[in-house]
């Protein structure tokens, strides 16, 4: 697998694993615009998969589609998809299963941390925070499942997050969702196991995507990652995509229910 743009240079690695049940496999991805997500999306596109992503923002998942388009063997699709409209997300679906076969990966990437505190707290700001975060995991698997079943196999791939392991204080809504997403791939993975669908959970920690180097890292947290990570080098989103992967490769046909920490030794 080659690199594609300057942002793989962020965690990329001398000679990255090739998964050739990738290539040509119907694929995906929520929330694949930016951060993670757009490293997801480049690295299935260069495994030779056909990607769909869906994000709310527009044009820069256009952009993510015209800098790929040159360098991958199917340029991925992009649907504009607000996932809180679950009707929407269910006709994403379809169209990419109908676009580039049936779905033989799924991977719940999208989710918002925003930061707030208990006091903040609305009745309809929670809501939103579960619809934003967790709600459309589960509708996702369900309509993908269909298609999953109809080809004989596939992978679901939750993103967590380990905020829910470490208790972070400054999001309670965010973390109650992504401790929920724990409980909804074991569910899964032992109802679909039958029907040779996989569901696994990535918990990334602290991956320095555009957006959290914008908000959140200063000197303060460049002294917590040295303190609480075993390694103390940062994390970026190709190292989560790499993990992904393989997850969604036959290689880890028999991995299923499990949470795969990704995150530098921080928990």
């Amino acid at each position: 697998m080659t690199s594609t743009q300057p942002l793989d240079a962020q965690g990329a690695i001398e000679k990255p694993a090739s998964y050739p049940s990738l290539a040509g496999r119907s694929v995906f991805i929520s929330g694949g615009g930016s951060g993670i997500g757009e490293s997801l999306v480049e690295h299935f596109a260069t495994q030779g998969a056909k990607v769909c992503f869906v994000d709310i923002a527009e044009d820069v998942s256009r952009a993510v589609v015209e800098r790929l388009k040159p360098n991958v063997a199917h340029a991925p699709h992009f649907i504009k998809c607000d996932l809180r409209d679950i009707d929407a997300l269910r006709a994403s679906i379809v169209e990419a299963g109908q676009r580039h076969g049936p779905l033989r990966v799924l991977v719940n990437n999208a989710g918002n941390d925003d930061r707030h505190t208990t006091e903040s707290v609305t009745v309809e700001y929670w809501d939103d925070r579960m619809q934003v975060n967790l709600r459309h995991q589960f509708f996702a698997a369900q309509a993908a499942r269909i298609q999953m079943r109809d080809a004989g196999a596939g992978s679901i791939i939750n993103l967590g997050s380990i905020t829910w392991l470490v208790g972070d204080p400054d999001c309670p809504a965010y973390v109650t969702a992504k401790a929920a997403i724990g409980g909804l791939t074991r569910a899964l993975a032992r109802e679909l196991g039958p029907e040779k669908i996989r569901v696994n959970c990535v918990l990334p920690g602290w991956v320095m995507t555009d957006r959290q180097v914008k908000l959140w890292l200063n000197e303060a947290g460049e002294r917590q990652i040295k303190d609480r990570q075993c390694l103390a080098e940062k994390l970026y989103a190709a190292d989560i995509a790499r993990m992904v992967l393989f997850l969604a490769a036959d290689d880890s046909r028999m991995c299923t229910s499990q949470n795969y920490i990704v995150d530098g030794g921080w928990v």
